[in-house]
């Protein structure tokens, strides 16, 4: 096996290459949409951060990543590389071997550039490249999910209001975004989320056409749900998608079936609307998140992530 740059000469092969992984994870996941082809790999093959693998002039593998980005995961002061869902595949034959290069070669790359934090998109049912990653000191980080827009069996909550917001009233659910950001700084997950003001929060709703659903309580919101457009993977660009970027409940309401029927009440109104699939991310060090949409929903993405020690930017001949 030998690794080489991946550039532009190979990028049918790669295509090819992410189709046969993407039909793997397909088989395991069945509400993902069928996918004839990938967004481009153009910018992958000229930012000069990716590899290719190859054996007896067949293309086994390659891996690709985003340029350098600051601010990693929202939550370090580092800089960062990410490779998403379509940019890295290996065959299934050898593939931990074929992983275990490439990643050798493409981290070489990614610490010359500046790159401390990496992130890599694997598919949730790939056992054999997460254990590999694993024993690279990686480890899981986020997933992305989806279900099909169908409503589900839950219990009925009659002194709960479900309605969707209007734009004049996403005020309504600011405190509960407060609240989020400040359960996000909390152990275990301890990610430093920045507050925005009222503004800032309905500003940003109206500017990316994201949808505001909440329970009330005697008159008050309990639980909020938001919808966006598309999320973090290329098949959140399907027409026929939405996706919670959202989403949190009082304490007080939890086990009472309120998030069950508002999350139902969301699915009941999107798919009046046409509406085919509902996808959310969220992190695996978020125990409440993990807890309730891994019962409702089908992984099929597993973000693992790697910190290096930064002072190693500063011993240059470790890695040239």
């Amino acid at each position: 096996m030998i690794i080489v740059d991946f550039t532009r000469e190979y990028i049918n092969m790669a295509n090819a290459l992410a189709l046969a992984c993407y039909k793997e994870e397909h088989c395991q996941v069945p509400a993902l949409p069928c996918v004839d082809e990938f967004p481009d790999l153009t910018c992958f093959a000229d930012n000069g951060l990716g590899v290719a693998a190859f054996e007896d002039d067949e293309m086994v593998g390659f891996l690709c990543s985003v340029m350098p980005f600051n601010n990693a995961f929202h939550s370090t002061d580092v800089t960062g590389v990410f490779s998403p869902m379509w940019t890295n595949a290996a065959t299934l034959k050898n593939r931990a071997n074929i992983y275990a290069a490439m990643y050798q070669d493409a981290a070489r790359k990614w610490v010359r550039a500046g790159a401390v934090s990496h992130g890599i998109c694997l598919y949730a049912h790939d056992e054999i490249a997460q254990n590999q990653f694993f024993k690279y000191g990686f480890g899981l980080r986020c997933m992305d999910s989806i279900r099909p827009m169908e409503p589900f069996d839950c219990r009925t909550c009659e002194e709960y209001e479900f309605l969707e917001l209007s734009s004049c009233g996403y005020a309504l659910a600011y405190p509960l975004e407060l609240m989020l950001n400040k359960h996000f700084n909390n152990s275990p997950t301890f990610m430093n989320r920045e507050q925005e003001t009222l503004e800032a929060f309905c500003d940003t709703c109206i500017k990316n056409h994201e949808r505001c659903f909440v329970s009330l309580h005697q008159g008050k919101a309990c639980a909020y749900l938001k919808i966006s457009e598309s999320g973090e993977t290329f098949i959140t660009e399907y027409p026929n998608y939405r996706h919670i970027n959202s989403a949190f409940c009082l304490e007080e309401h939890r086990g009472k079936g309120v998030y069950q029927s508002l999350l139902n009440h969301v699915i009941k109104t999107l798919k009046a609307e046409g509406y085919t699939h509902l996808g959310v991310d969220f992190e695996s060090i978020n125990p409440a998140a993990y807890g309730f949409w891994s019962k409702y929903f089908a992984p099929y993405t597993h973000g693992v992530v790697r910190r290096i020690d930064e002072r190693i930017l500063s011993e240059n001949s470790h890695f040239n």
